[in-house]
Formats: C-alpha cells, sequence, structure tokens
C-alpha cells in the first residue's frame, strides 16, 4: 500500500486584510511540522498541494530542511485540495458579510474575535452542508466529490511503499475522512471544527481502497511545551 498524509495548512492570518496567508504563529507551526518529520525519519517520495497560498508556504517551511524531498519545481498543484470559499458560505446565510472587508470590520468590533465568528460560521456551514439550498457556487456534495476524486486520483497510481505529503485544509481533509469512514453530514462539522493548524491525516491506499490510521495528529506542537501553538482558525 502506499502512503498518503494529509496536512492541513498552518494558522492562517485571521482578521487580517489577507487570510489566506500563514500568520507569525503558522510559520512556527509549519518548521516544527518538519522537524517532526525529519526526526521521524517519514518518507516524501511526493508532494501535493492545493491551490491556497496558505498551502504552499507550509509546505516550504515543513519540507525546507529536507534533503531527500522533492524539490518545488516537481510539486503537483491539484484543485481537489483547495479549500471551499468560507466568504461564501458566511454570505448565504449571513448577507451582511459576503466579502472579507465586511467581516474583518465585524470582528474588530468585538471582543473575541475567532468566538465570536464561530458562533456566526457554524451554522452557515450547517446551512450549507444540509443542501437544502441551492444558492451556491459549489454545493457541499460537489465539494465532498471534488476532494474525494483528489484522493482517488493520487491512490490510484500511488506505488506500493510510496509516500506522498499533500498539503491542503480542513474542509478537504474532513470530506476525504468522512468519505472513508462513511461519516453522515450530520456528524461532520464535529470533525472539521477539530481539526488543528498543521494536524497530519495518515491514510494507506491502494487502487480502491483507502484506509484512515491516524486522524488529526499534532505531537510535535505537543512536545514544542507552547499550548497557545495548538490552534483550530
Amino acid at each position: 500500500m502506499g502512503t498518503i498524509y494529509l496536512v492541513r495548512h498552518g494558522q492562517a492570518s485571521f482578521g487580517a486584510d489577507h487570510y489566506d496567508q500563514l500568520s507569525p504563529v503558522g510559520v512556527e507551526q509549519s518548521r516544527l511540522l518538519g522537524s517532526w518529520i525529519c526526526h521521524c525519519n517519514l518518507g516524501v517520495d511526493r508532494v501535493v498541494i492545493g491551490t491556497n497560498r496558505r498551502h504552499r508556504q507550509t509546505a516550504e517551511l515543513s519540507l525546507a530542511g529536507l534533503r531527500e524531498a522533492p524539490a518545488e519545481a516537481e510539486w503537483q498543484v491539484a484543485t481537489g485540495f483547495t479549500e471551499f470559499d468560507y466568504v461564501e458560505v458566511l454570505g448565504r446565510a449571513c448577507p451582511d458579510l459576503r466579502d472579507e472587508a465586511a467581516i474583518n470590520a465585524w470582528l474588530a468590533g468585538t471582543g473575541h474575535p475567532r468566538r465570536e465568528f464561530q458562533k456566526v460560521f457554524a451554522p452557515a456551514f450547517a446551512r450549507w452542508v444540509s443542501g437544502a439550498h441551492d444558492d451556491y457556487t459549489e454545493s457541499y456534495a460537489d465539494f465532498r466529490r471534488r476532494c474525494w476524486q483528489g484522493l482517488s486520483s493520487l491512490s490510484s497510481d500511488a506505488e506500493n511503499s510510496s509516500t506522498t505529503w499533500v498539503f491542503t485544509s480542513g474542509g478537504p481533509i474532513s470530506a476525504i475522512v468522512q468519505e472513508a469512514l462513511g461519516i453522515a453530514n450530520e456528524r461532520i462539522a464535529d470533525l472539521t471544527f477539530s481539526l488543528v493548524n498543521t494536524g497530519v491525516t495518515k491514510l494507506l491506499c491502494r487502487p480502491g481502497r483507502v484506509r484512515a490510521t491516524t486522524i488529526n495528529q499534532y505531537a510535535h506542537l505537543e512536545q514544542a511545551g507552547r499550548p497557545d501553538w495548538i490552534t483550530y482558525r
């Protein structure tokens, strides 16, 4: 069987003008992940990234010190691992929050931005996942299908004993694990919102079969002794 590691990106710049870039904490998380990969002597035969900037940044920092890792020019960019449009998901449920500027202005006026965001985003996410509304550019069913197809294309051509590292986001990881384990849509939010930045999910794959052996592993962050570096958004 081939091994595929799914890595959630390091913490992005929540509340900043440009969300899709790593925060200072995200940079440290990614470096710690790289040290852990090296310490555990995990192979890196192939690197795949989604199209978001934070995916590439996480991969660059995590793999910078690994001599055996493929050069960046050899990395594969795959849309199957691109995150869903959280701005649209939020804006469909909350018309006043249809763009990042409006979201950031709202967050700036709250005492606890991450907490307040989650209170509003959770029901917006549930609305999207329910499939009861057809006003999204990409439905949840289509998103889930896209992510699974992205994973399937990797597993179908994975060589025995090869190791692939995929740098992506929480949404694609949850959708892939959901498909692999048969998790109901009603429970997918529990998984999605529990994924830690730079957490690692390990899959054993061969054509027609995917087995999840580890989900959301973040020992590299726990070892750092910095609880504030264990982040969920």
